[in-house]
């Protein structure tokens, strides 16, 4: 009898030792099935969401500028934060003081467009002191832990003018429309300079440019006036202009008078560059870009993954591609349908990391 009971005793205390394992087992188990990418996401929309950013231009013009903005307020969104777009309207001084009141008004993050070390370094010094992680686009900006992005812009330089002296067979006077101060504009500089330098037949026989709130308008009636002083035919055989602004400019100039042996080579690319040059009857056949909306949205990218704590790099180039009439269909298309035409061109995925892609699901549901 007393065995018997022993045994009962046992066989209870057996029973609830596999009971309690098993209890024990539950939790365990669903912790050694969860993806380490899975706890990154879920940590980082708890800490990242909500996040304030300011976006401080130099200047906001035309097509271009409308859909990199665009590009950074869809990435943003999509990551849970709202851009406030801060414009200086070509004023530095006026930068300068946008991106101090964006520090004082504490906004998490700041992206830079454009501006120069001089208006902006002190500024950013103050931000990265504040632990205000900072971003720039094609800005001179050598700040220990801000990331700079540019565009390729030598390599657009090269493409276009490439084009250009293989379709006036190497020789023929031209027009270049250029503005200094900018840090793009430098790196462009740079390429034509030396393209000069190796193309003895290529005569410049005038050069201009300035940015405005009315580049294109202004560089058109400039360019009015230099197709007057050269009126006969031979005397320009093209024109390569630095930036989307002065090729639209141009085009229109070139187009109104009637010059149509001119053609324009330009840099950059949008909605509206991209229909003209779809137009057959428009002087300009040819540009290299990086769309404009994935600037923005790798900027943002890399935004966050400073507000993630991430290491990012110092500096990050962003391919271009050419862009020439003859690749393009003869129904207009839209940037959007770019890539169907051109490699490369659009939905970059510079700047991703799975845990972003995996902080995006939510706002697209």
């Amino acid at each position: 009898m007393k065995s018997l009971k022993q045994s009962i005793a046992l066989l209870l205390v057996l029973i609830l030792s596999i009971s309690l394992a098993a209890c024990g087992a539950k939790p365990e188990a669903k912790q050694e099935g969860a993806a380490p990418a899975d706890n990154a996401a879920a940590g980082a929309a708890g800490s990242l969401a909500n996040k304030k950013i300011a976006l401080i231009m130099q200047i906001n013009l035309g097509t271009f500028s409308a859909q990199y903005i665009e590009g950074v307020k869809e990435q943003a969104e999509k990551l849970g934060g709202k851009v406030t777009v801060f414009t200086a309207d070509g004023d530095l001084a006026k930068m300068s003081s946008n991106l101090d009141a964006a520090i004082n008004q504490k906004f998490d993050g700041i992206l830079i467009d454009h501006g120069t070390a001089e208006a902006l370094d002190q500024g950013i010094k103050k931000a990265v002191e504040k632990k205000i992680p900072v971003i720039a686009f094609d800005a001179d900006i050598k700040v220990p832990g801000v990331t700079v992005l540019e565009q390729g812009d030598q390599k657009m330089a090269e493409l276009t003018l490439d084009k250009m002296s293989k379709d006036i067979g190497g020789k023929g006077n031209i027009v270049k429309i250029w503005v200094a101060g900018f840090a793009p504009m430098e790196r462009r500089q740079v390429a034509y300079q030396q393209f000069m330098d190796k193309n003895k037949d290529v005569k410049e026989v005038a050069a201009f440019g300035a940015a405005s709130q009315n580049t294109a308008l202004d560089t058109q009636a400039q360019m009015e006036a230099i197709l007057k002083k050269y009126p006969n035919k031979g005397d320009i055989t093209a024109v390569w202009a630095a930036w989307d602004e002065f090729a639209k400019g141009a085009a229109r100039a070139i187009q109104q008078a009637g010059r149509t042996e001119i053609k324009v080579y330009g840099i950059d690319m949008s909605d509206e560059d991209l229909q003209m040059i779809q137009d057959t009857t428009n002087p300009w056949v040819a540009s290299a870009a990086v769309d404009p909306k994935d600037i923005g949205r790798v900027q943002v990218r890399y935004l966050y993954q400073k507000l993630h704590g991430d290491q990012t790099p110092d500096n990050i180039v962003l391919d271009p591609v050419f862009v020439s009439r003859d690749q393009l269909p003869q129904t207009q298309i839209s940037t959007t349908q770019l890539s169907e035409h051109v490699k490369g061109w659009g939905n970059s995925e510079q700047g991703y990391t799975d845990w972003l892609k995996q902080l995006e699901q939510p706002a697209k549901k």
